[in-house]
This record gives structure tokens, C-alpha cells and sequence, in this order.
């Protein structure tokens, strides 16, 4: 049995540190834990028991180079097995049902095989996919983890969920999309290996509801306009105000709950959130990309696995990496959606114009006549020397199609839509703070001569150029 949280003295090759990653947000629990009411004591104390259980989980090491050399399984065949964790923390825990047994009469262990079982049928029949890992991995879950368990998660082997409290959440292996969600986390891991943090973090947590939500919407026959598009319907106690964890078409609309607070999540880049909590907001900014896909397969129209999710899997599994953000993931979509033979001869622009309503990418450019105002200013400093200089611009200052080509710059670097920080943190490297405004917009951001942003780098060289001419300030 494999103890969570506990590291073995020496740990064998192959062995690599990664996140568990869990279905409840750790605000939604912080916010559980802080009620004062005595009545809901019972609540806070279950909601912290489950915050600490989380937060202890997330320094787990599971031996992952042991999955690789197990045996194929063939394409096809599924091998669950559901195991009781009997509300401790040990794993996996008793058998209470393997592939192919009748029905069992624990209900939590039933849905987490049915669950399974329809996760494995998504993948499998829609992208050829053989399992987990594509090679054929087991699919083992845990039910009853510990008591009053408010969580589910995937560890890097397998799926454990939580009963819940019984009052905020029910059991959570009754929500088809939340096993569907965790089982991708694991898919994640296999491909594209997307680091849990900011950006990365929540397309992390996207591609998880994505699919998630595709697992249920397959099951059930659903078309994308039939579909819900909720993450974690029915698991809320019958007393919260409000329908899910998340909704992926309108994000921050889920819940609003004296207990809960509200759903914090944004449905634009105008509200990204930037925050250390929650991995970088990893919960909380998914609901953008995640909008961003409920948009493109709204559009499509039909099944939304068939297109929408077949461009968002081939993403996932061929182009994007571990360091990938909202413009990546975009960029490498909107790519994919090119292929007319497939998608359509309108499939990129249906892709891009799902990312632009998110604010992931602009708006078409429009012409901007000359004398249209737009000043951009850059602090440069850092370097090995130190020194720091201020050069500013005013595009209504400079000659003809000068402004235009800054424009033009600000345009295809998406400035507006890029996080605050963008920086390589390499030693002496030369650091620009920038600030634009235009048509009433301010924005500002800090990024490094490494930062890797071509166009953006390339709009500090012109910047730096013309601030001795016209229009320096």
C-alpha cells in the first residue's frame, strides 16, 4: 500500500515530483474553514481537515517511472479495479470491485467504475486512445478516503475520492465530469506535462473540465447546446446556492453562498486574476480557456467532441508544452482548426474568434489614421552595469505609418491581454517596465530581454529607436 504523503528513504529511478491535483479549489475550502458560526462547526472543522489532508497531498512522490514498463494492455480492453480506502489515508486500500465483477453493493465503488469505464470510452472510441497513457494503463480508484473527505484527486496512479461532508458536497463519485476531469490530469501527465502554476497551471485545470465535461456530455448522447457545461452538477448539498463547482460557459456564475462566498472565477482577461494563492490561480483563471472551448464547439455546433475536442486533444497531445500560456494554446488550436478537410473552411476563425471573446487574443486590427493617439513608455534597467533609462513615444507625434507599424506591434504581441510579469529571471539580464495607453486603456506590464516574446521585444527596439526623435518624452 502506497501512503500518502510519506517519501521512502531511498526512492527508486524514475521517481518524479509532481502535484496531486484535486477537483476542490483550496479558496473554496479556505473559505469553508473560516466559518465562526457554531452551528456550522462541524463544517469548518471537516473543510480544514480536508484543506490540510490537500495541502499535505501536494508534496506526494509516486513512483511514475514504475507505470511505464508494465504490460500493454490491448487497445480496447479496460482493467478497473475500485478499491475502499475505509476512511483512512492508506492506498489503494481493499477490493471491492475488478473488471468484469458484478455490481457491487458499496454505490460510491459502482460510480467510480461506471465512471471509469466512461472516462476509458471517450478516449478510446473517439481519439484511439488506450487508456491513461496511452499504452493501456489500469485504471485504479479509492473510494472513502479518510471521513468527511471534501475532495477528489488524481496522484499520479490513481483516482481517490472523498465522501464529503454531507452538507456542502455529496459524495464525488457521483459527478461523472469530476471523475472524467481528474482521469485527464493524468492524460495532462503523459503529454503535454503542463506545469501547475499560473498560465500553465490552469490550462491544466481547462483541458481537465474540457474533457471532463465531454466524458458526461459522450455518455449521455449530449449535443454542445444540450450540454450543461458544469463541473461538479448535483455534488453541492441540497442548502448551497448554487449548481456546480464551476460553469465552464459562464464562469463565476457556478455559486454564491453565505458559506461558499462566490464563484470567483472570470470569464475574460479583463478580470484574470493575478494572485500566489491557488498555484497562481490555477482554479481560478481556468474558466477562461474553458469558456474559450465551450464558445468554439457552441459554434461548430453537433456533438462538441467530435470537432472542439478533437482539436483541443491533438493539442494537448502533439504541440503544446509544459510551459505553455493562454496565447500558446490558442495560437496551436487555431492552427489545428486550419484543416478544412476536417474542420471546415471556417474552422480557424470559429477557434479564433472563440480565444478574441476571452480576451486571449485582439480584436482584427483596425486601420488607425495618422494623429490617432496611443503613448507608450519604457523604463529599462538591470544588466550587468545597472543602469536604468526612460524612453517614451506618443504615435501621434511621428510620421506617417510609423504609429501604425507601433499599433500594429502592440496588436500582434496581444499587449493588453499579456500577464503583469513576464520575466526569465536570469541573472543581469535587462529588464523593461512597459506602459501603454490607448483608446483609454492602460496597461502594464514588467518583462526581461529573455523573456522570448518576439514581437513584444521587438516594439522595446522601436520604442527605444524613436524615443530620440518625435514624440520623446
Amino acid at each position: 500500500m502506497t501512503r500518502v504523503g510519506c517519501v521512502p528513504a531511498r526512492a527508486a529511478a524514475g521517481w518524479v515530483r509532481h502535484p496531486v491535483l484535486c477537483i476542490v479549489p483550496p479558496y473554496v475550502l479556505s473559505q469553508l474553514a473560516r466559518l465562526r458560526d457554531p452551528t456550522l462547526s462541524r463544517l469548518a472543522e471537516a473543510a480544514l481537515a480536508s484543506l490540510a489532508a490537500s495541502e499535505r497531498l501536494r508534496g506526494e512522490r509516486s513512483a511514475l517511472g514504475a507505470v511505464a514498463p508494465l504490460a500493454v494492455t490491448p487497445a480496447g480492453r479496460k482493467h478497473r479495479t475500485v478499491y475502499d480506502a475505509g476512511h483512512g489515508q492508506g492506498l489503494p486500500g481493499t477490493v471491492l470491485r475488478r473488471e468484469g465483477d458484478p455490481p457491487s453493493d458499496d454505490v460510491s465503488a459502482n460510480e467510480a467504475y461506471d465512471g471509469l469505464g466512461a472516462t476509458y470510452d471517450l478516449f478510446s472510441r473517439v481519439y484511439r486512445r488506450n487508456s491513461i497513457d496511452g499504452r493501456g494503463m489500469a485504471l485504479d480508484a479509492s473510494v472513502h478516503y479518510l471521513r468527511s473527505f471534501n475532495n477528489s484527486f488524481w496522484n499520479g496512479r490513481q483516482m481517490v475520492f472523498g465522501d464529503g461532508d454531507g452538507v456542502i458536497f455529496q459524495r464525488f463519485t457521483q459527478c461523472l465530469e469530476v471523475i472524467g476531469h481528474e482521469l485527464t490530469h493524468g492524460i495532462t501527465q503523459y503529454e503535454a506535462g503542463l506545469e501547475y502554476s499560473n498560465q500553465p497551471g490552469a490550462l491544466n485545470e481547462s483541458f481537465s473540465d474540457v474533457f471532463g465535461s465531454l466524458v458526461k456530455q459522450y455518455a449521455l448522447g449530449q449535443t454542445a447546446e444540450q450540454a450543461d457545461w458544469l463541473i461538479g452538477a448535483g455534488l453541492l448539498g441540497p442548502d448551497v446556492r448554487g449548481v456546480a463547482l464551476r460553469s465552464m460557459k459562464d464562469p463565476g456564475t457556478a455559486y454564491d453562498d453565505p458559506r461558499l462566498g462566490k464563484d470567483p472565477q472570470p470569464a475574460t482577461m479583463e478580470g484574470y486574476v493575478e494572485t500566489e494563492d491557488d498555484n497562481g490561480g490555477v482554479h481560478i483563471n481556468s474558466g477562461i480557456p474553458s469558456r474559450a472551448f465551450v464558445l468554439a464547439a457552441l459554434a461548430f455546433g453537433g456533438p462538441a467532441w467530435a470537432k472542439a475536442g478533437r482539436i483541443w486533444y491533438v493539442a494537448l497531445r502533439d504541440l503544446l508544452g509544459q510551459a505553455a500560456d493562454f496565447r500558446e494554446a490558442a495560437r496551436v488550436t487555431i492552427q489545428l482548426a486550419g484543416d478544412a478537410k476536417q474542420f471546415g473552411k471556417n474552422g480557424a476563425e470559429i477557434v479564433r474568434d472563440a480565444w478574441r471573446a476571452v480576451g486571449v487574443i485582439p480584436p482584427p486590427s483596425v486601420p488607425r489614421a495618422h494623429g490617432a493617439s496611443m503613448r507608450i513608455r519604457i523604463v529599462q534597467s538591470g544588466g550587468f552595469a545597472g543602469l536604468r533609462s526612460e524612453h517614451a513615444v506618443d504615435t501621434d507625434k511621428l510620421p506617417p505609418g510609423v504609429g501604425e507599424s507601433l499599433a500594429h506591434l502592440v496588436d500582434q504581441a496581444t499587449f493588453f491581454s499579456l500577464p503583469a510579469r513576464r520575466l526569465s529571471r536570469l541573472p543581469d539580464v535587462i529588464q523593461y517596465r512597459i506602459r501603454v495607453e490607448r483608446d483609454g486603456r492602460v496597461h502594464e506590464i514588467r518583462c526581461d530581454a529573455e523573456c522570448g516574446e518576439e514581437a513584444l521585444l521587438e516594439l522595446v527596439d522601436r520604442v527605444l529607436e524613436l524615443s530620440g526623435s518625435a514624440g520623446a518624452g
